[in-house]
């Protein structure tokens, strides 16, 4: 949720949700269109020619494969950004003590409470 909330470049983001977009809208299409070509063929099978049926087939083996592979690709593509983006973007926070009064031994045991409440944040 911070990659989407990092004012970072917004072309990343407007591609990661037409991706998603396109991902709602080509599944179901994808999936009805498919059965649909598996129904014509076994019908084709029973009551016509063969000829028509392995078409069919065909096609639904091809429909299946562009999608597998546009959905492979897409989501490589955006596991990529984000890991780059981690890689990249690390948070770090510095601590600096507010008094000198306080004694080192104290100062090194807030440290450590901060540390076990962040633990995905650096301290430096």
């Amino acid at each position: 949720l911070q990659w989407l909330r990092n004012p970072g470049p917004q072309h990343e983001k407007r591609t990661l949700f037409g991706d998603m977009v396109c991902f709602l809208f080509i599944t179901p299409l994808a999936t009805i269109s498919g059965w649909l070509c598996l129904r014509g063929a076994v019908d084709h099978l029973h009551f016509s020619s063969r000829l028509e049926a392995v078409g069919l087939i065909a096609l639904t083996v091809a429909l299946f494969t562009i999608y597998f592979f546009w959905t492979l690709v897409s989501c490589r593509y955006h596991c990529r950004l984000y890991n780059e983006w981690r890689r990249t973007n690390q948070r770090v926070i510095l601590l600096i003590p507010k008094s000198a009064n306080v004694p080192s031994n104290q100062q090194s045991l807030m440290g450590l409470q901060f540390l076990k409440r962040n633990s995905k944040e650096t301290i430096v």
